[in-house]
């Protein structure tokens, strides 16, 4: 959001994309144009708001729809991650190869595998002059502000858990409840509970 309204305040023509339809309101609130894609999302959103992992036919539906959008963007961002799984591959090496000289990809992805198929993780390069920006560690390379938003986030978080000099879990609370891993003596997130089976899964099979 805030690369949006960033690039929007320098003068930029910015457009993004998410398989959530409920961040078209967002996207437009900063200033750009969302992208709808004929693709049916389905269930793409998670109850804690995170983008869920969709199949290949999805995601081959999906890159046809964009290559078009692509090739006409000097620049492009991605971020789309899905929590505790490899991220998806969004910008294929024809798509990138198809947009104009002198555009850059920045792939915010690359620490868990990439949204790009060519990106590589911590360098950058050009590619049939397309430059292609892997960053990792981003927070590191911006530690005053990372740290100021950081510490801001924890202090309100803890705040919502205090009442009266007490820490109270409430788990009808969406953040607490969303954000709260073990209780009781057992595993609570839905997420860390389906990381676990799937691994225990594995081990079983193995």
């Amino acid at each position: 959001m805030q690369a949006i309204a960033t690039a929007k305040r320098l003068g930029a023509v910015v457009c993004g994309y998410d398989v959530r339809p409920a961040v078209k309101e967002q996207v437009e609130s900063v200033g750009g144009k969302f992208i709808m894609l004929d693709v049916q999302s389905g269930d793409s959103e998670d109850k804690g708001g995170y983008a869920r992992a969709m199949d290949e036919t999805f995601y081959k539906r999906q890159r046809e729809l964009l290559t078009d959008v692509i090739r006409k963007q000097d620049i492009v961002i991605t971020t789309a991650a899905v929590p505790g799984q490899k991220a998806p591959i969004l910008v294929t090496a024809e798509m990138a190869e198809a947009m104009p000289p002198g555009s850059v990809i920045v792939d915010i992805a690359a620490e868990r595998g990439g949204n790009c198929e060519l990106t590589r993780a911590g360098e950058t390069f050009v590619h049939n002059g397309v430059t292609i920006m892997g960053p990792v560690n981003l927070p590191s390379a911006l530690p005053r502000d990372a740290s100021q938003l950081y510490s801001s986030n924890v202090s309100t978080f803890l705040k919502l858990m205090l009442q009266k000099g007490e820490v109270v879990i409430n788990t009808e609370d969406q953040i607490i409840a969303e954000t709260l891993v073990t209780h009781g003596g057992s595993v609570v997130n839905s997420r860390i509970q389906q990381l676990l089976s799937r691994t225990e899964s594995q081990v079983v099979t193995s």
